[in-house]
């Protein structure tokens, strides 16, 4: 009897660990996840402007400096449209990847950007902002 509950008891272990293994397959720790609601998501909304104002404060840009015009050479500022796509992952806090939709010199823009957010340090950075190649 013993062998029988000892023998039942081995198997029942193999398929709860069969089962976790299932489902915990194609989630990485520390990998990307997608973030679906992303026009309704204000968190990822209020990240995206974030990025677009760094950008612009990075790049002394700004409603306080004058709207620059691109015919001289030089970026004018960008205004925040919407963010795309958003990911996230779990690093040092969470890495944000966005897809920002901003207006530059009236045209409809897609930059690239990176923003790490540490919420225990109430702390955001700006660490990648680039146009996306179209």
């Amino acid at each position: 009897m013993a062998k029988a509950d000892l023998m039942f008891i081995s198997l029942l272990l193999v398929i709860t660990l069969c089962f976790t293994a299932v489902d915990g397959y194609g989630r990485m720790v520390g990998g990307r996840t997608e973030i679906t609601d992303v026009k309704t998501n204000e968190e990822v909304q209020e990240l995206g402007r974030f990025a677009v104002e760094e950008y612009n404060r990075s790049h002394g840009l700004g409603r306080w400096r004058g709207f620059v015009s691109s015919s001289n050479g030089r970026r004018a500022e960008l205004v925040f449209s919407q963010v795309l796509e958003a990911q996230k992952q779990v690093v040092s806090g969470i890495k944000y990847y966005l897809k920002i939709e901003a207006m530059e010199n009236k045209l409809s823009k897609t930059f690239e950007s990176v923003v790490v957010v540490k919420p225990w340090l109430h702390s955001k950075e700006l660490l990648h902002f680039s146009p996306l190649a179209e």
